[in-house]
């Protein structure tokens, strides 16, 4: 076998019907092997590749006759220099950080850290020990795959409606998908998966950390793992484990296979991604790819100490995306899932991480000025996490146009007003028509606001209503970890009751959430399974509970298929009615010199809002009238929206409000939502002027037909 220099473009490994190009950047590496192992047995190490050449820092070697399948991994020498951020060692083998497929399991061992446990300091002092055997590896893929006819259902932001789900909790235990592919894409890309899918009206999923990721140490000792996935190893390759067929590189194709069928059923795919920090945690983490590659590269460490990380993700390391090779890395990977994957946008975790400055508190432009600039990725959505854990991490409403925010204003808002909290009245106005507060001063719109009432982190829907206080005892930290401020409410008895009065508070206060959720400017993300009422027990931090707990139970009671067509009846409202999602803010004023306004306040008395009331801590009723004739908005082919007149009234108070209803007499006010009373409301008709006694803790929509106005 005769081995060529090769080419330094593109990075990673690259199959050409021939052999394969080999390339990786590593500024202060002095020497880099490529190590090649037989998946044939036991993935013994049967060749080094010494890469010859170094062009611009990145060094490369092709090598003939590979094919896809080839397993590989890297060992990268340098000086071991802790004190100057250095920590080369030759005796580790290292995954690609551009490695398109990972195979095999990562098996916690002494050997896979750079330095000797046990000594004082002990990561000065290199471990020469090899980690080859405990390390997954990397696999030449085969990228060619038949798309057919597939097209991306650009589903307009402003019309999403996001289903947060895990790949495989969502499938694990499905009753109508093959058990021989539950837990996997090509379960969430089967018929039963995407037929609920439909049937629930979602538009986009999106998916837990899917980038291959790594089990953590302390939660191997412990029995458990990290289920949710927050623990990247590599950021091109997809999770191998949520893959049904475990040839080498094969989850490359179903994951592809996984997003063609979902759009075919008009369903996007979002990814949450992970690249504020690696799974090498801080400084006696492991060394398994970017660490061992060039740390001083790859990671944020300190300048005084530059031994020690900085650490803004509550990690043990942060990435270093203001260093032009870091940001590639990221820029690539992302333009990677787009082109290659044809994801349909990216949620960011810890977002602020990523946009940080030199000091470590000012705003970075680096990252954002280039992702708004890509031809590619600025296509996508683009939904961050607006917040980590570091000083002046908190910066929701400060991102800017083009992306979209976890909206944590919006949860916590709605948390308060339905557990009863006095003065929400203002504040839940502003989050009911899309938190222009946050949002509009730099010229974005409702649909920057991505709304939610929970989250996978936090307690399920159904626990909010039910636990006051977290059950996180099976995690193993003696119930410490996880969020103390949930701001829940469970009608005075906490976990499961069959006290019939109980149940069925529980299930209205769901009913509110949920309405209140769908029914409000901006995009709203609902957690799989609150739409019929999923448990997690009272865990509200079920990151490392790869079991019942976290796995979607679908044997469903009568009440489970209850609120199921209850957010099913809602959904399809709020896929029906423009004024519902509209893509501008409302103006509160006369449209176009007109007497009609866009949306009015109301008091139960039937009089509008008067400044003074807003500010009123005893005011937890009243009435938001969208005045859908009142749209000043175009749809894609240049035609006016027109809708309905909707009326929202809530009422926060635990006793019944009379409320007369605006407008004249004629034509009546058809109620289409009420939360004190689940079913569908087509036949039930109200007057203006009336007098509609509205029960306590209860939301109703209603509406005037535009064809009747």
């Amino acid at each position: 076998m005769k081995i060529r220099p090769g080419r330094p473009y593109p990075l990673g490994a690259t199959w050409d019907g021939e052999g394969v190009n080999f390339a990786l950047f590593s500024e202060h590496a002095t020497g880099v092997e490529l190590c090649l192992f037989d998946a044939l047995e036991d993935d013994k190490e049967r060749l080094r590749v010494r890469l010859p050449e170094q062009t611009d820092n990145v060094w490369h070697v092709y090598v003939p006759g590979l094919a896809p399948g080839q397993l590989y991994g890297y060992r990268v020498t340098g000086p071991h220099a802790p004190g100057d951020g250095h920590r080369f060692n030759p005796a580790k083998l290292l995954v690609d950080p551009y490695a398109k497929a990972i195979n095999g399991t990562m098996v916690w061992d002494e050997s896979l850290h750079g330095y000797q446990i046990g000594m004082p300091d002990a990561d000065l002092h290199p471990d020469e020990r090899d980690s080859a055997p405990f390390m997954p590896k990397c696999v030449v893929i085969d990228a060619t795959f038949d798309w057919g006819d597939e097209r991306r259902p650009r589903v307009r932001l402003h019309r999403s409606i996001i289903y947060e789900l895990h790949v495989k909790g969502f499938t694990q235990v499905h009753p109508k998908i093959d058990e021989r592919l539950r837990g996997t894409y090509a379960a969430l890309g089967s018929p039963p998966a995407i037929e609920y899918l439909q049937q629930l009206g979602v538009t986009a999923v999106e998916l837990l950390p899917v980038h291959q990721f790594v089990d953590d140490g302390f939660l191997v000792e412990r029995g458990l793992s990290n289920y949710w996935g927050y623990n990247t190893l590599g950021f091109f390759a997809p999770h191998a484990a949520y893959a049904a067929a475990q040839e080498p590189g094969a989850q490359v194709r179903e994951f592809k296979t996984m997003v063609k069928a979902l759009h075919a059923a008009g369903i996007e795919v979002i990814l949450d991604v992970v690249y504020n920090h690696t799974a090498e945690g801080n400084r006696l983490g492991p060394t398994l790819s970017l660490r061992g590659v060039d740390n001083t590269v790859y990671y944020r460490l300190s300048e005084e100490h530059r031994r020690f990380y900085m650490d803004f993700t509550g990690t043990g390391n942060t990435l270093d995306a203001g260093h032009p090779r870091t940001l590639q890395l990221i820029m690539d990977s992302l333009r990677y899932w787009v082109t290659e994957m044809h994801v349909d946008g990216f949620r960011f975790d810890l977002a602020s991480a990523l946009v940080r400055g030199r000091d470590a508190t000012s705003g970075m432009s680096s990252f954002l000025d280039i992702v708004h600039q890509d031809p590619i990725v600025s296509q996508v959505k683009l939904i961050a996490e607006p917040w980590d854990v570091g000083a002046n991490g908190y910066q929701v409403g400060n991102f800017p146009i083009r992306w979209a925010e976890w909206n944590d204003q919006y949860r916590d808002t709605v948390r308060r007003f339905w557990r009863g909290d006095e003065s929400q009245v203002a504040e839940l106005a502003y989050r009911l028509t899309g938190s222009s507060d946050l949002y509009q001063r730099n010229g974005r719109r409702p649909h920057a606001s991505i709304n939610f009432i929970t989250a996978h982190d936090g307690f399920t829907l159904n626990d909010l209503v039910s636990y006051n206080q977290k059950h996180n005892e099976a995690n193993g930290e003696a119930n410490r970890d996880g969020n103390d401020n949930n701001l829940s409410w469970n009608c005075g008895v906490e976990g499961p009751t069959q006290a019939p009065e109980i149940v069925a508070l529980r299930e209205k206060q769901k009913r509110n959430f949920l309405a209140t959720l769908l029914l409000s400017q901006g995009v709203p993300m609902i957690v799989a399974g609150d739409e019929f009422g999923r448990t997690q027990q009272g865990n509200n931090n079920a990151y490392c509970q790869d079991n019942e707990i976290s796995w979607i139970n679908w044997d469903f009671g009568e009440q489970e298929r209850s609120l199921l067509e209850w957010t099913r009846h809602l959904i399809a409202i709020r896929r029906e009615h423009p004024v519902l999602h509209r893509r501008k803010f409302f103006q509160g004023r006369r449209i176009h010199g007109s007497e009609i306004r866009d949306i009015l306040w109301f008091r139960p008395d039937g009089e509008q809002m008067t400044d003074e009331e807003w500010d009123k801590s005893f005011v937890r009723c009243l009435g938001m009238l969208l005045n859908g004739q009142a749209m000043d908005e175009w749809d894609e082919h240049g035609d006016n929206l027109r809708d309905d007149v909707m009326l929202v009234l809530i009422n926060g108070h635990h006793e019944v409000m009379p409320f007369k209803l605006p407008g004249p007499a004629q034509p009546r006010w058809q109620v289409m939502v009420d939360t004190n009373t689940p079913g569908t409301y087509d036949e039930r008709n109200a007057k203006g002027e009336e007098i509609f006694e509205l029960q306590p803790r209860t939301l109703v929509l209603m509406r005037r037909k535009k064809e009747e106005l």
